[in-house]
């Protein structure tokens, strides 16, 4: 994902680092608002489960856009 979110900063210099780690055998993967999601039995399970993150993260935001206060 290469885009920017309205609520990132600045452009700056960014540093690609691993999101998939590996504790005591489970699978956990780190999201850029500083959490750590699993734990998942394998780094596919982990992978799979990123994809569905973004989604349900944009979907959130949509819908918060677009209600009506």
């Amino acid at each position: 994902m290469f885009g920017q979110r309205h609520i990132d900063p600045a452009p700056g210099t960014h540093y690609r680092s691993e999101r998939v780690s590996a504790v005591n055998g489970q699978y956990f993967f780190a999201t850029r608002e500083g959490t750590l999601e699993g734990p998942f039995f394998t780094r596919v399970d982990a992978e799979r489960e990123i994809t569905s993150y973004i989604r349900r993260m944009q979907q959130a935001s949509r819908l918060v856009e677009n209600r009506a206060f």
